[in-house]
């Protein structure tokens, strides 16, 4: 037996979601994981679904509530996400299907099999053709995530500045290629947010779904499941159909710091204004520390050069 869990915002949204997918069954379970919002497993009409509750004030970290329900129905429509059954504005709230799976860990993201199906995937979703109404820019966001972080008396870790000046040198070398231009972005491919269900690589959490880089997911996914050199050549020749060339490989190196630069950004806002028991500032120093191991790679300025190329 589940003690009940009583959120007056959840209790509305349970109350209202019920008149539209049937009577709630059994008690709400919340689920674990997450560092931003609250997760409810909720049975309604005799089928699982996930509530998503927002954490407060996640407007500040750049989420677009109304882009997050367009990628994921566009995502579902392409079998690599849940379905999405209802969604509020007041109070906020996501409701999807529950995928009856597994989550999945970082060493099987790096298997070559699996590791070719997700960037099948992604090339899918980015190629899909869905507009989203709202922007992610890395270059732009970590500049954006220093002034809210200060605003809410949470000050960038030392090196930020190394860090902004290095963006600068990537976002030059970068700017104005064909494959760089905006495409539906998922942004945010941590471990955590692959489910298998027995059959295929589920994809969840899309709450910082936006107009993108398609550099920022491949090289989101490849820093936060740690991809070697090798894995890193597999996941880039499954994506575009070919091997790597060196600005290919490159480029995806300077996106891996760009990944870390904007988590660790992020972490510095939560920790400013996030009501939840977690230790961003560590959380955002880990990110640092291994953006820093990139910048000071000898090899960091052949990498803008030859994504310049």
């Amino acid at each position: 037996m589940h003690a009940e869990i009583t959120i007056p915002e959840l209790t509305e949204v349970v109350a209202r979601v019920t008149a539209i997918l049937g009577p709630r069954e059994g008690s709400v379970v919340q689920l674990d994981g997450g560092i931003t919002n609250r997760n409810f497993r909720v049975n309604f009409g005799g089928t699982d679904y996930v509530v998503r509750l927002p954490g407060k004030r996640t407007q500040i970290l750049g989420i677009d509530r109304t882009a997050e329900c367009i990628a994921n129905k566009a995502a579902a429509g392409l079998g690599i996400a849940p379905g999405v059954a209802a969604m509020f504005e007041e109070p906020s709230c996501l409701v999807t299907m529950f995928v009856q799976g597994r989550e999945m860990t970082a060493d099987e993201l790096r298997e070559p099999e699996t590791l070719a199906e997700l960037a099948r995937n992604l090339r899918r979703f980015h190629d899909s053709g869905t507009e989203l109404p709202t922007e992610f820019d890395s270059f732009r966001l970590v500049e954006e995530y220093a002034e809210s972080g200060r605003e809410h008396g949470s000050e960038p870790p030392d090196g930020y500045d190394d860090a902004l000046a290095a963006a600068g040198k990537i976002e030059k070398a970068v700017r104005d290629q064909p494959s760089h231009e905006p495409v539906p972005a998922h942004n945010d491919l941590l471990t955590a947010n692959f489910l298998h269900d027995g059959e295929r690589i589920q994809l969840i959490d899309w709450e910082y779904a936006g107009m993108g880089d398609r550099w920022f997911d491949l090289g989101n996914f490849a820093v936060n499941n740690e991809l070697d050199d090798d894995q890193e050549a597999q996941l880039l020749e499954a994506y575009f159909g070919e091997p790597p060339d060196d600005r290919r490989r490159a480029t995806l190196k300077l996106f891996r710091f760009m990944s870390d630069f904007r988590e660790g950004m992020w972490g510095v806002v939560q920790a400013g204004v996030s009501e939840l028991d977690f230790d961003f500032r560590d959380y955002a120093q880990k990110h640092f520390d291994r953006l820093e191991q990139a910048r000071t790679d000898p090899r960091f300025e052949d990498w803008i050069e030859a994504a310049r190329a």
